[in-house]
């Protein structure tokens, strides 16, 4: 599902921790916990899967971080085809890099002067985990998954995102079948650099579009 809204607020910084509004609710997390933990053991009772199934997939999420998607915005910053591809193809085009998206479609979203992106999970905390590794508290608190629908600019300004009154903010709303990535703009000043110089300025949050990369 996607969501558009125009309204108020353009400068940027980056968190990796808890935001204003935003910490996650401890008895849902408790919850999830116990029911991702009951799930798993039922599954593996039935045969579904075996536990090494289980811990070497839990394995390989854990060695993921969002260093793999910022290699591959800056691929796309840097290769006119492969940014054509990825926004095309997401699923394809980073299979392209060996990251794997397992089951899921990822759906790749251009930031452009006219349109800013940000991604939610209303109902969990569906996320690509395989190329931004876990999600961080905020993405899976209960108030920025109901706040980043129905009032995404206060959201982005508690991020200190404030953007232009004329540009839409699209929010897109992951779910089991379909992941989003954000591919942000690239800073001015930052033509003619490397890929590993711009991968090394795009953040989490800039992928989930809750910031904006600086040079």
């Amino acid at each position: 599902m996607t969501t558009d809204e125009r309204g108020a607020h353009g400068h940027d910084h980056d968190h990796d921790h808890d935001h204003p509004g935003t910490t996650p609710d401890v008895n849902e997390t408790g919850y999830y916990e116990l029911m991702a933990e009951a799930m798993k053991e039922l599954l593996i009772e039935k045969g579904v899967v075996s536990a090494d199934d289980v811990r070497r997939n839990l394995e390989f999420l854990d060695s993921r971080d969002p260093a793999e998607g910022a290699k591959i915005i800056a691929r796309a910053w840097t290769d006119p085809a492969f940014k054509k591809r990825l926004l095309e193809d997401g699923t394809k085009a980073v299979g392209e890099m060996g990251f794997p998206m397992g089951d899921a479609e990822l759906i790749v979203v251009e930031n452009t002067k006219d349109v800013h992106n940000m991604i939610v999970c209303t109902l969990c905390s569906c996320y690509p985990r395989t190329i931004l590794g876990l999600p961080p508290d905020w993405y899976k608190s209960k108030s920025y998954r109901a706040r980043a629908v129905v009032e995404p600019r206060s959201v982005l300004k508690e991020f200190g995102t404030e953007l232009p009154g004329d540009k839409t903010v699209r929010v897109h709303d992951s779910n089991a079948d379909m992941r989003y990535l954000v591919l942000p703009e690239q800073p001015a000043g930052t033509e003619g650099w490397s890929e590993e110089q711009l991968a090394a300025i795009v953040t989490r949050d800039a992928m989930v579009g809750v910031t904006l990369p600086q040079a």
